[in-house]
C-alpha cells in the first residue's frame, strides 16, 4: 500500500477498506508501516506512526518529528502528531488507533486530555486486537483531578477570548496577517492549568500560512509547544523542507505565567536560521454580559 495522505476523508477510507476486505478500523494497521516513511527522526533514526479514526469517518496520520542540535524534550511525538492533526481538521474525537509500538507514558499521559480518554481503542501492530487506554494506563492522572467536570477539554470547541495589545499600524502586511492567524491560534489552545493559551503562525516561501496552539497535559511535562503543533501542519501540508519557512509569529498573553517566546525562538532559529521571528502580546477580554 503507498504511503498514506496525513488525512485520508471517510470516503476514500471506505473504498480502501472494503478493497482490502476490512473494516475501517482494521485499515488502521494496514496504514501504520506505509506511513512511518513520513515521519523525521534524524536523531533516533526510530520512525513511529499512527493513524486514527475520528467519528467522522475519517482516517489521521501521525508521525514522530525530531530536531537535531536541541534537547529531545523538543521532539514530538507521533500520537502528539495525531491528536494535533485531528484538532487542525476539526474532529472532536479520536475513537481508536494503530500505532507502531506501543504507546510511551510521554503519550500515554498526552491523550489522557481527551473526552472518554480511557476509551480510545489501540492496536499496537505486533499485535492481533484492539485494547483500550485504560489498559495501557491504568491509574491514571487526568485533567479531573484538576479541573471541573464540565470544563471543555482537548479538541472541544472553546475560545479564549484574547485580543492583541497595540494597534499594530507599524507592521507589514504578511506579519499582520500571522499575526491574526496567531491569535486564532491562541484563542484555541488548551491551557487550562496556566492559564498561559499561546499560538504560533508560520509563513513558507510560497506564502502559505502554518497554525499552532498550545496544548497543556494535567501532567505538565507532556505539553506541546505552539511551535511544535505549527511544525506538525508544516508537515501535514506536505512541506518538505523546515528552512522554507521565512517568519514566525507568536501570540502570548502579557501576563503568562508560562512564557513560549525564548523556547519558540530557539527551535525555529536552529531548522530555520533565516527565519525572521516576532513576539505580539495579548490579553484576556471580559466576556459580555
Amino acid at each position: 500500500m503507498d504511503p498514506p495522505k496525513f488525512v485520508i476523508e471517510a470516503s476514500e477510507a471506505k473504498r480502501l477498506a472494503e478493497s482490502a476486505g476490512l473494516s475501517v478500523q482494521e485499515l488502521l494497521a494496514r496504514l501504520v508501516p506505509g506511513a512511518q516513511a513520513l515521519a523525521r527522526p534524524p536523531i533516533s533514526k526510530f520512525s513511529v506512526a499512527a493513524a486514527g479514526l475520528g467519528p467522522s469517518g475519517r482516517i489521521f496520520i501521525g508521525v514522530n518529528l525530531e530536531f537535531p542540535g536541541l534537547p529531545l524534550h523538543h521532539s514530538v511525538h507521533a500520537e502528539q502528531f495525531l491528536v494535533t492533526n485531528l484538532s487542525l481538521n476539526g474532529e472532536a474525537e479520536l475513537v481508536s488507533m494503530a500505532v507502531t509500538s506501543a504507546p510511551c507514558g510521554h503519550c500515554r499521559q498526552f491523550l489522557q486530555e481527551l473526552r472518554s480518554a480511557g476509551d480510545i481503542k489501540i492496536l499496537v501492530t505486533s499485535d492481533k486486537q484492539f485494547r483500550r487506554l485504560s489498559d495501557f494506563l491504568p491509574q491514571r492522572f487526568g485533567p479531573h483531578e484538576l479541573l471541573p467536570l464540565e470544563a471543555p477539554l482537548h479538541l472541544e470547541a472553546h475560545h479564549n477570548a484574547l485580543s492583541l495589545l497595540g494597534d499594530g499600524d507599524g507592521d507589514d502586511a504578511a506579519i499582520q496577517k500571522l499575526k491574526i492567524a496567531a491569535l486564532e491560534a491562541a484563542n484555541k489552545s488548551h491551557a487550562p492549568y496556566s492559564g498561559s493559551p499561546s499560538g504560533v503562525a508560520l509563513l513558507d516561501s510560497h506564502g502559505n500560512i502554518f497554525r499552532g496552539s498550545y496544548v497543556e497535559s494535567a501532567a505538565f511535562n507532556p505539553s506541546l509547544g505552539p511551535v511544535q503543533a505549527a511544525l506538525i501542519a508544516f508537515v501535514a501540508a506536505g512541506s518538505p523542507h523546515y528552512h522554507n519557512i521565512l517568519a514566525a509569529v507568536l501570540v502570548e498573553k502579557a501576563d503568562a505565567l508560562v512564557k513560549q517566546d525564548h523556547t519558540a525562538n530557539l527551535l525555529l532559529h536552529s531548522i530555520s536560521p533565516n527565519c525572521h521571528f516576532h513576539t505580539f502580546l495579548s490579553h484576556s477580554h471580559p466576556p459580555s454580559s
